[in-house]
């Protein structure tokens, strides 16, 4: 049963986030295993430097939070309609959880619950990373020599959906130099 589950996480290493391939092409973008990564320790530390958050939640929530595209791949915005990208990483989850003992199934379809419905403030805090990094990353790619232009559009995504004060701050000092 967990090395069923174990396979199914490991996927992720080769799913390729498919915004960096398909919109700046990249031909070897960072993988979703990757980006999951990323999220987690920036996750980790806003939690912990933040305070009042539950540091250990966040990063149960962070690592989970993409484990659906090991199955369904990675969406880009706009290619499948939100109500149905929720309905079907949810569907993938549970089926993806189902691998782990009945305790661990429940503890964990609660975290992706929260993280999906956005229903407390480190669910809330996890949408904002999430994009966070994505915004480090398209810094990151334009170091390695990928245009501005098309990069810009990624940093102005998680702009808008970005509220918090600690992480705007930050987004806010990355420049193209």
């Amino acid at each position: 049963m967990l090395f069923d589950f174990f396979y199914i996480a490991s996927e992720l290493k080769k799913i390729p986030r498919k915004g960096w391939k398909e919109k700046i092409g990249i031909q070897d973008p960072e993988s979703v295993a990757d980006h999951s990564y990323g999220t987690a320790v920036m996750a980790m530390i806003f939690s912990d430097n933040v305070g009042n958050l539950n540091t250990e939640r966040i990063m149960k929530m962070a690592l989970l939070h993409d484990l659906a595209e090991s199955i369904i791949g990675d969406f880009m915005p706009g290619e499948i309609q939100k109500e149905n990208k929720k309905n079907v990483e949810n569907q993938v989850m549970e089926e993806i959880l189902s691998k782990l003992p009945p305790r661990l199934f429940d503890k964990y379809c609660s975290i992706w619950k929260e993280y999906i419905n956005c229903t407390s403030k480190e669910a809330v805090l996890l949408h904002e990373i999430d994009k966070f990094e994505m915004a480090i990353q398209a810094a990151k790619y334009y170091g390695e020599g990928f245009p501005k232009e098309k990069l810009h559009e990624f940093v102005e995504s998680a702009r808008r959906e970005i509220k918090s004060k600690e992480l705007t701050e930050i987004l806010d000092e990355i420049s193209y130099k």
